[in-house]
This record gives C-alpha cells, sequence and structure tokens, in this order.
C-alpha cells in the first residue's frame, strides 16, 4: 500500500518547545510505512485556513489541526468542499471537539490514533455562512469568549474566574427564534446552537447533539437564581443538562436569531463580531475526520 500524506499545521506562538514536543512525537510514533509527514506553521490569523486549503490542493490525504477548538475551525474552514481529511491533535484549553468524538487528549495517544483511526464524514453547521463544526453561541457564551480572548491568563481556572464574575453582572435578552419556520421569542440567558456535543472541559451543553444527523441542537437556558447556576452546571457535567426545568431543547434544519443590540457571536470558542440577525443552517457529511477506531 503506498504512503499517504499528511500535513501537520501548529500555531507558531505556541512556543518553541511546544513545537519541538509535536515534531518529536511525530517522528517517533507515526507509522511511516503508512505515512510520510510535513509540519507547517500558522503566522497570523486565518493562516491555518490558507495553509490547509493549499495542502489538499497539492494531494494531501489529511490536514491535522494541532491546537484547540479555533485552530481546528480555521484549518477546517481550508478543507471544506476538498477530498482531504481533518485530524486532531488537541493542544487546546477546553479541546470540545476532540472529547466529542473520543480523540486521546495527550499528544503520543493522539498521533498514534492516527495509524488505526477511521474516517468519518461529519456535518458542518454555518452561522451567516460561517462554519463552525462543534456550537456557536450568541449570549452569556460570547460574552464570556470576547472576555477570555482579550486574558492573558489562560486554562480552565481563568475561564471558570471570567464565568463566576460576569455571571451577576450578565442580563438575559428577549431573542427572536425562528426555526425551521416556526417563530418564537424567548428571554435568554444563553442561546447555543450545537453540532457537536460540549464546549470544552467535560461541560456537555448539548449532550444529545450528533456530528453525522443532519440537524442543529438548540438549546436555551432561560434565566434563573445565580444559586442555580453550579446546579445547572453539574448537569452539563453529568450530560444530564437537558432535564433542567431552565432548558429548552430542540433539533431543526435551519435557525435564525434577531436581537437589535447583537454585538458578538462565539464560534467554536472565538469571539466573533456579529450583526443583529444570524442565520444558521447545517450540510450533511461535507467533512471527513480521523477519528479512533
Amino acid at each position: 500500500m503506498s504512503t499517504r500524506h499528511l500535513v501537520f499545521i501548529i500555531n507558531q506562538k505556541a512556543g518553541v518547545n511546544r513545537n519541538k514536543e509535536i515534531k518529536t512525537a511525530v517522528d517517533a510514533w507515526i507509522d511511516s510505512a503508512l505515512y510520510t509527514t510535513e509540519i507547517k506553521y500558522t503566522t497570523h490569523a486565518g493562516h491555518g485556513t490558507m495553509l490547509a486549503r493549499e495542502a489538499a490542493a497539492a494531494g494531501a490525504y489529511a490536514v491535522a489541526a494541532v491546537g484547540g477548538d479555533g485552530s481546528v475551525n480555521d484549518v477546517a474552514q481550508g478543507l471544506l468542499g476538498t477530498r482531504t481529511h481533518l485530524a486532531i491533535i488537541p493542544k487546546g484549553s477546553g479541546n470540545g471537539l476532540a472529547r466529542s468524538l473520543g480523540i486521546p487528549l495527550k499528544t503520543p495517544a493522539a498521533i498514534k490514533a492516527l495509524n488505526k483511526g477511521h474516517v468519518e464524514m461529519t456535518d458542518v453547521a454555518f452561522a451567516n455562512n460561517m462554519p463552525f463544526i462543534s456550537n456557536a453561541g450568541v449570549a452569556f457564551d460570547a460574552l464570556i469568549a470576547h472576555k477570555f480572548a482579550g486574558s492573558k491568563r489562560r486554562g480552565l481556572l481563568a475561564y471558570g474566574w471570567l464565568v463566576s464574575k460576569h455571571l451577576w453582572l450578565y442580563k438575559a435578552r428577549h431573542y427572536e427564534i425562528t426555526a425551521d419556520g416556526a417563530l418564537r421569542s424567548e428571554k435568554a440567558f444563553m442561546v447555543v446552537v450545537a453540532n457537536g456535543r460540549q464546549f470544552g472541559y467535560n461541560f456537555k451543553i448539548a449532550p444529545m447533539a450528533s456530528h453525522t444527523d443532519g440537524l442543529l441542537d438548540v438549546i436555551i437556558i432561560r434565566p434563573f437564581p445565580k444559586m442555580a447556576g453550579l446546579l445547572i452546571s453539574l448537569r452539563a457535567v453529568m450530560g444530564t443538562i437537558a432535564k433542567s426545568r431552565y432548558v429548552t431543547h430542540f433539533k431543526c434544519k435551519e435557525l435564525t436569531i434577531t436581537h437589535p443590540k447583537l454585538e458578538y457571536m462565539q464560534k467554536d470558542g472565538d469571539a466573533r463580531k456579529c450583526g443583529t440577525h444570524l442565520k444558521f443552517t447545517v450540510q450533511k457529511a461535507v467533512l471527513g475526520i480521523i477519528v479512533p477506531e
């Protein structure tokens, strides 16, 4: 069997030590009888998309995104519409997509999984034509993503500190939500549109979601007593958030969210500015991802 070409894309800002770690792990654990390898480094926002597109045009079998969900999103955008598959080496904070797909979080194990993995054709969701793989949101989660992006601190403790700080200050808004043509008005603390099951850190915001059903999962968290926030969080970790009386869940193929003061959204954990109207759609089985057997 001929070898397949596998391109690893790493954020150069991750640091010299991490980049050496990845190269050493690739050399040590990739089966050279299966793959030839190449490592490329991103230098600016959107560079991962460009490098992935170039790799696909050159005939690469797969491109491995080395990083968190935002880096995975960046690389995946460059692979849409091509026959090149996506691989994931999780090196982010929450690693929600990798956790959802059962990809090991330790670098050697994640690389070894590529040797025996198989390709799963997965759905890709879109917010105003911007693709996302895991989830997107417009309310409290978007605010936290915006604040986290501007923070010098990383990791679960930094994320938790931001959540606890803004939980007491955030005011829920009324949103106009249209799902497959049916209009509803909801006062919501969070509105999350999910293609995957979790934000990261095993916080399963949509444990019922599937990457392969061709549907969007919508999770609406209504205003709740602040002391109930801990219970809702525990339910999310346990995978039972939909059982909370403050949570509504439904599936649809198309969704719009409207609010006159929409300013930020998050997609795959990265904050983006947005307008007052967001349209969400999903395309079924358009991205091949290498997952463990």
